[in-house]
């Protein structure tokens, strides 16, 4: 593999990225491993997500794991219709590096 090259983001770029924290069970567990889990733009690249993770919160990324998540075929007033589609983050944060996601930006 070839050295990617750095992406720079405005501060508008990085909020536009990164929507919110997924705060689950299953997300809350994995900071023991030192990851942290957001939903982003489905558009959303691996290297732009960690410049928006970086550059928002100040932290080192270690790597960064996506998967889009296929909306579910739900009922709405009694009609068929569709959630939509997302994209969901998982960020290994750097030893020592944490996220508190419990707080406001």
């Amino acid at each position: 593999m070839s050295a990617q090259a750095k992406v720079t983001l405005t501060k508008q770029q990085m909020y536009d990225v990164i929507l919110a924290p997924v705060i689950t069970e299953k997300a809350t567990r994995t900071s023991e491993h030192n990851q942290v889990v957001f939903r982003v733009a489905l558009d959303a690249t691996k290297p732009e997500i960690k410049a928006a993770i970086e550059g928002v919160f100040g932290v080192t990324v270690k790597a960064v794991n996506t998967i889009r998540v296929k909306g579910k075929r739900k009922l709405f007033k009694g009609r068929p219709g569709r959630r939509s589609d997302y994209k969901k983050a998982m960020v290994t944060l750097a030893a020592g590096q944490s996220i508190d996601v419990t707080t406001g930006i």
